[in-house]
Order: structure tokens, then C-alpha cells, then sequence
């Protein structure tokens, strides 16, 4: 049980066990010290107490809070690191800091691994090892990572989904038939298969970005960090040049959650299965890597920097390599 009081303007919160000695710990507010009492409460009833030192002021709680409002703010991926992250905090947040081992974050994969595919709570992980991480170097927090001692779930292999024959027949003639009401979508779909670029990168696209001259395209944010300049197929171009000019500069004045839900619709329309925007970007390759055999001029349209993610993309038949090598 616990009993809290006032004491010098602050609260003092102290929780008693059984012929032992109690735990007393001090805040600035009431809230604060009844989340920390509820938090060694549920250490002590699951048997994964240990006395500690300063570390015990801080919940998961405190923590994911304190970083979902002054660090993820600051990710490209922030709605997506938010998300881990609130998944982590339904699970872990009663539990103080300190209290984290590889013992709990084992059980935490394993309880996720039930609900959830293992790239998902590989991805978890990988946010809470950078939380705390943050945590100890930033803002003091004295305690080591527990994630780095716990064996991760095994990285599912990437998507390798491709439009099948008949598939971009079918998606082009919803999206021309104005069975979707976006007509963002459709120019979008067709400069995705000409340069390989993702969606975000479409949707961030300023007309001042765009040399029509060079038949370039200039990226400034890319999900690797790194700017990337696009080259203009004549089809690409083609397009860019039957869209209306924004009056923000935009080359797709269109939301993010909106382009998602039109293109789910049109796939629907279409009667296309399991087809995501970004698989859009695989077919893309496939077709470049057909037209540019060095893996290197790949690389600087699509901007991967591992070269051997590239790997994927070469289709390459063993009847044609036995024509190659004679």
C-alpha cells in the first residue's frame, strides 16, 4: 500500500511492503508521486522490484511523454514514431525506468509478437532503444539500455509486390473514368512508375523544384536524409506539364491521409488486391533496372544507398545469363 503527504511544499509518496523497509520518494506534484507509487506497486507485485537510486523518479510514462513532445516533433517520421511509441507506453508506462531489464522487454516482445507482425515490433524496439538512449545522454536518466541485451525478432523480408498484367490497365481506367473524385491521384500513380519516387517525396514536390529544361526534379528532404535530384523521363515531363500550377507551389496540394484513402478507393474500384502506393516504387525499379544494367546509375535515380537492396529489383532470368556468358 501507499500513503502520500505534504511536506515542505512538495509531496512525499511512501510505499510499504512486508518486513521491509519502505520506499519513500519526493514531487513537485500529487499526480506525479501517485503514478510513481503505482508504478513500484506493480514492480513489487510482479516480482521485478529492485532497490534503486535516482532512476526511480521516472516512469516510461514520464519519459515517452517528455520525448513525444520535444523529440519526435523533430522526426521526418513523426506520426509514425508516435505511434511505436504510444504502443510501448499501453504496455510499459506504469513501470518506472529503472525498472526495465532485458527480462521485461523480452516478455514485451514476446506478449507483442502475439498481436502483431515481427517487423512491427522490431520497429518498437528500435524506437524504445532510441528513447532511452536519448533519455540517459540528454536528459540524465541513470540507467543502461536494457533493448540491446534482448534478442530482436528476425526482419521480415521486403515486399516484392509488383502490378500484375492487366493491374495498371485496370487502375488507370478507374482513375480516368472519374470513379475517384482526387485528381491529384492519377498523375501522382503515373510519376511513381516513371521515377521511382515514394509518396512522401511526391506530395513535398514544389514546382520551383522542377528544371523542365534539364528534366530534373530536386528532392530536399528524402527518407534517408539526403537530397536527391530525380531525372524526367519525356512521359514524366509529359505529365508535369498537363497539371495545374498551385497557388502555394505545390505540384500535389493534396494531404497525405486524402491521397492515401483515394488510391485505396481506385484500387478497390479497380479490384486490386494488397496493392500499396509504395509498391508502385518496386515496379518502378524493376522497369529502370531493365533499362540501366549499372547498379550504380540505379542507385542515383532511386536514392537507395544500401546497393544491395538494388539486388531485388534485377530480374534476371538464368536463360538470359547463359546467353550473356556464351
Amino acid at each position: 500500500m501507499a500513503s502520500f503527504r505534504r511536506r515542505s511544499g512538495r509531496w512525499q509518496a511512501r510505499v510499504f511492503r512486508n518486513n521491509q523497509p519502505e520506499i519513500v520518494n519526493t514531487f513537485d506534484l500529487r499526480a506525479d508521486a501517485e503514478r510513481w507509487a503505482r508504478a513500484i506497486q506493480r514492480e513489487i507485485d510482479l516480482g521485478i522490484y529492485l532497490p534503486r537510486n535516482d532512476a526511480e523518479i521516472y516512469t516510461v510514462d514520464t519519459v515517452v511523454r517528455r520525448y513525444l513532445a520535444e523529440v519526435v516533433p523533430l522526426m521526418r517520421g513523426a506520426d509514425t514514431e508516435a505511434y511505436r511509441l504510444r504502443n510501448v507506453l499501453a504496455q510499459l508506462g506504469e513501470l518506472t525506468v529503472a525498472s526495465l531489464s532485458p527480462q521485461v522487454i523480452a516478455t514485451y516482445r514476446d506478449n507483442r509478437l502475439k498481436a502483431v507482425a515481427a517487423g512491427t515490433v522490431l520497429r518498437e524496439l528500435n524506437s524504445l532503444s532510441s528513447m532511452l538512449n536519448h533519455a540517459r545522454r540528454e536528459w540524465g536518466v541513470g540507467i543502461s539500455n536494457p533493448v540491446v541485451g534482448v534478442r530482436k525478432p528476425t526482419a521480415p523480408q521486403g515486399r516484392s509486390r509488383r502490378l500484375e498484367e492487366d493491374e495498371e490497365r485496370r487502375l488507370m481506367e478507374v482513375l480516368c473514368g472519374g470513379r475517384v473524385r482526387n485528381p491529384w491521384v492519377k498523375p501522382a500513380v503515373q510519376l511513381a512508375l516513371e521515377t521511382a519516387m515514394r509518396r512522401g517525396e511526391l506530395l513535398s514536390l514544389q514546382w520551383q523544384d522542377i528544371d523542365v529544361a534539364k528534366r530534373v526534379a530536386h528532392l530536399h528532404v528524402t527518407k534517408n536524409g539526403c537530397t536527391r535530384d530525380v531525372p524526367l523521363s519525356l512521359k514524366a515531363c509529359e505529365v508535369l506539364a498537363g497539371l495545374p500550377r498551385s497557388i502555394d507551389g505545390s505540384v500535389f496540394p493534396v494531404t497525405k491521409e486524402a491521397f492515401k484513402q483515394a488510391f485505396s478507393r481506385a484500387c478497390s474500384n479497380a479490384k486490386i488486391a494488397d496493392l500499396h502506393f509504395h509498391d508502385l516504387r518496386h515496379e518502378a525499379t524493376s522497369r529502370l533496372a531493365q533499362r540501366l544494367p549499372n547498379v550504380i546509375e540505379l542507385a542515383a535515380v532511386t536514392g537507395h544507398h544500401d546497393l544491395k537492396m538494388l539486388q531485388r529489383y534485377y530480374h534476371v532470368s538464368a536463360s538470359d545469363l547463359a546467353l550473356k556468358i556464351g
